[in-house]
């Protein structure tokens, strides 16, 4: 059997032919597809990749979002809480201020009516002393009394002398009022005394029945007196020196 070497190579011929023709319109074609499929593929993948790291990012954020909320909303409860303590306490230390200074003013004025209520009573015993007192002198009173009066102003002339000229300027005359006639001795007495101190001055006595018992001396613009009354003031202005004193010390010993 003999070989067409012609026929061969037409056959070889066509079958190259064809697998070009396949190559190019076929294979070609399919894998370009193929490529473009896996690039497209790829292309996908890495988008899912990035939206993957995007979605990632933005929990991530979303997370951090909510710590922060979570942190910020406890330190504001805290300072709300620290902020309304501060607030009671404040607000109790004004009314306790408010309680004590009340306590205080009323306390000031329980002491202030109890001073004045005592006083009251120290007055009201002074008083009711002081009238008993000028009661007993007025009814003891006498003529002997007058002149003991008396001669208690002629041992008062002497020691005030300077005074007494100064005050009487000019006068001519003394008046010696009494509330009974002076006895003659307690007249002359007083006119001698009067003489040594003024002797241009000249002597007159005179009764006056609405004078407390005692004598009252005259000299132009002076005057000097010891009457009941010039005594129970003074024995008034005594006792109320020393109940005055009396309620300081006892203020004092509150205060300490």
């Amino acid at each position: 059997m003999s070989i067409d070497w012609i026929t061969v190579v037409a056959q070889i011929a066509n079958f190259l032919v064809l697998v070009w023709l396949l190559r190019r319109f076929l294979y070609r074609p399919i894998l370009d597809g193929i490529d473009a499929r896996e690039a497209e593929i790829a292309e996908r993948m890495q988008q899912a990749v990035r939206a993957k790291k995007q979605a990632q990012a933005q929990e991530d954020a979303y997370h951090d979002k909510v710590q922060a909320l979570n942190v910020a909303q406890a330190q504001m409860t805290e300072t709300i809480r620290k902020t309304a303590e501060e607030q009671r306490d404040f607000l109790l230390a004004e009314a306790q201020q408010a309680l004590d200074q009340a306590h205080a003013r009323w306390q000031a004025h329980m002491d202030e009516e109890t001073r004045k209520y005592t006083a009251k009573l120290h007055h009201a015993g002074a008083s009711a002393l002081l009238a008993l007192t000028r009661k007993a002198l007025g009814d003891l009173a006498d003529a002997t009394l007058e002149s003991q009066m008396a001669q208690h102003v002629v041992n008062q002339i002497k020691p005030m002398a300077t005074n007494l000229r100064r005050a009487a300027g000019e006068a001519a005359e003394a008046v010696a009022t009494s509330h009974t006639p002076l006895p003659a001795s307690a007249q002359e007495e007083l006119a001698t005394a009067l003489h040594d101190l003024f002797p241009e001055v000249s002597l007159r006595c005179e009764t006056d029945k609405d004078q407390a018992p005692g004598l009252v001396l005259r000299i132009g613009g002076a005057q000097l007196a010891w009457t009941l009354d010039t005594y129970i003031d003074g024995l008034e202005a005594l006792l109320a020196e020393k109940l005055s004193a009396g309620a300081d010390h006892k203020e004092q010993s509150d205060d300490g």
